[in-house]
């Protein structure tokens, strides 16, 4: 008798459980890699007219965009490890590319699994060790391919040896595929779905599916003014150097300014189609060679993106048929955003807008009103939270990011939200010549603090503040962090940065040498600054030394 009551009551629990469940909204998180928000139309930028994102679009017309979601770290596995963990990277331990989520830390995914959800992640996942944490997944190794790509799934071999390809298929195609096929054989539709559906798309090298090769033939692609208008009072000592000198050695370039590395020096043997017949930059001017590269650049970049938005109509379409579209919260977003040109600046790591911005639009009809568009600033350890709220399962403690669904769902921003995003670059000077840095963003203005060293405090580069008004310069054209009327408002920002620091856990304990070095520039004084010149004569005499030798691709930066 009582063995039979046990078992009614554990047939009852599991009917109880699977009804709650029933009654929870599928979640779909779609992430691209590198997706800057100023190339989907729906954000209103330059290339909306001429690179529309229609698909995309339908989650803004339909339901929310944010103009102020940003990274915390603008590089892809540190961005991907504070989604998954609800945690700050100093916190979760994803400083750079070398970082991972190990399998019972993947907070994400199994928080949604005791929710009662079917977990699963395909596509791009980049933290090196196994998404032991979801129930199913089929993932790129690293980067992945763009053709032929091969994914790693679960299996009888150990971690990394069973997989599966898709030779003659672009990626983008080949992960739309295998969610569709999960929706529909792998997906256990008792419950509720949480899908990560991640595409290596438009991560340079850009490669877009052949079909896209006429997509944007002979089009001039408009140009942001900053890549040929460089405003003496853009950047700082630490972006410029004294006098100037490193202008050519911070940041890669789009033209020829970098010597070491630019879109003009890698594009013409990547895509020579893109390019003159017989291309010979020697024949060019500055300007032309930097507009032939730029356009270049934006092709094959904006093809990729043709290419998402439209296998997310592929998508869209697959969950409307099966009568899924209405009751799944639809997310999408990129792992941060991505220098197009502005600047004359290449890739992302920049907490500069196009780079620290993110892409975030949400679509849940049953409960997010249609058509808002929001400024409140929110950060990528923000979305795990919201997305458990959104699921009704327990957010732990362990998670520094704080839900936003009610600003959704009522469109007010609550009264004790923060005023200030946080960023910070950790992989000083590597592969892109970006200098070490953090920050504060708020709604109205940005403070940049270049500290300028690796984690061991060494190969310094000029230490520098930046400080620019969003409300009047948007663009970031002016740095003005030393005009003596913004003496005060320096002051407050700097102290809100400090207090922001502080609120998030970063002390300084988890590179102490590279803490010594922030802490040595943090006045900034005559003394601060003069040292900071020397710095940069110093670091200009090493980068011409390793120009001269040949070293192309310099080793600057010391991981974990």
């Amino acid at each position: 008798m009582f063995r039979m009551l046990a078992l009614c009551s554990v047939v009852i629990l599991l009917f109880v459980a699977n009804v709650v469940a029933a009654g929870r909204p599928n979640i779909l998180y779609i992430m691209s890699d590198d997706h800057a928000a100023h190339a989907i139309s729906a954000y209103k930028s330059r290339l909306a007219k001429v690179a529309p994102t229609p698909n995309i679009d339908r989650l803004a017309n339909e339901g929310a965009l944010f103009e102020n979601a940003f990274c915390t770290n603008s590089i892809c596995s540190p961005s991907r490890a504070c989604v998954l963990t609800g945690q700050y990277n100093h916190i979760n331990g994803a400083f750079d590319l070398g970082g991972d989520v190990k399998p019972g830390k993947q907070m994400l995914a199994l928080q949604m699994g005791k929710a009662g959800y079917d977990t699963a992640m395909i596509g791009k996942w980049h933290l090196k060790v196994e998404p032991a944490d979801f129930n199913y997944y089929c993932v790129l190794a690293g980067q992945g391919s763009y053709f032929d790509p091969e994914f790693r799934v679960r299996g009888d071999k150990p971690w990394g040896k069973n997989t599966i390809k898709f030779d003659g298929k672009h990626s983008t195609d080949a992960i739309t595929d295998l969610t569709l096929d999960w929706l529909q054989e792998g997906w256990d539709q008792e419950k509720p779905f949480f899908l990560m559906h991640h595409y290596k798309a438009p991560h340079d090298y850009f490669d877009n599916a052949k079909r896209y090769e006429s997509y944007l033939a002979g089009v001039a692609i408009p140009e942001p003014e900053t890549l040929w208008v460089r405003d003496p009072k853009f950047g700082s000592l630490a972006t410029r150097g004294d006098n100037d000198e490193l202008i050519p050695h911070i940041g890669t370039s789009n033209g020829p300014r970098n010597p070491r590395r630019s879109y003009l020096g890698d594009l013409p043997k990547l895509y020579p189609a893109e390019f003159p017949e017989n291309f010979d930059p020697a024949k060019f001017s500055d300007e032309a060679n930097t507009r032939l590269a730029y356009n270049a650049y934006l092709k094959k970049f904006l093809r990729c993106v043709k290419g998402i938005d439209d296998n997310l109509g592929r998508l869209f379409k697959h969950l409307e048929d099966a009568g899924q579209l209405d009751n799944t919260v639809i997310i999408y977003t990129g792992d941060q955003g991505f220098m197009l040109g502005e600047h004359d600046y290449q890739d992302k790591r920049w907490m500069y807008e196009e780079s620290q911005r993110m892409p975030f639009l949400v679509r849940y009809p049953k409960t997010v009103p249609a058509g808002q568009r929001f400024d409140t600033l929110v950060e990528n350890v923000d979305y795990a939270p919201t997305m458990l709220d959104f699921a009704g399962a327990d957010i732990p403690d362990s998670v520094q990011g704080k839900s936003f669904k009610s600003l959704l769902e009522t469109g007010k921003e609550a009264a004790d939200w923060k005023q200030e995003a946080y960023y910070r670059y950790w992989m000083h000077m590597a592969h892109h010549d970006n200098p070490g840095h953090l920050g504060i963003r708020t709604k109205t203005h940005k403070l940049i603090y270049y500290y300028g060293c690796n984690y061991d405090g060494r190969y310094q580069t000029p230490a520098g503040w930046e400080l620019y008004d969003l409300i009047s310069d948007p663009h970031e054209t002016r740095n003005v962090y030393h005009d003596p009327a913004q003496s005060a408002l320096v002051a407050e920002l700097k102290r809100r940065l400090a207090d922001t620091r502080k609120r998030v856990g970063d002390d300084g304990t988890h590179f102490p040498k590279c803490e010594a070095v922030v802490q040595e520039f943090w006045d900034y004084d005559k003394s601060d600054q003069l040292k900071a010149r020397q710095i940069s004569h110093d670091y200009l005499a090493r980068r011409l030394t390793e120009l001269k030798a040949g070293q192309r691709n310099v080793k600057t930066w010391s991981g974990n």
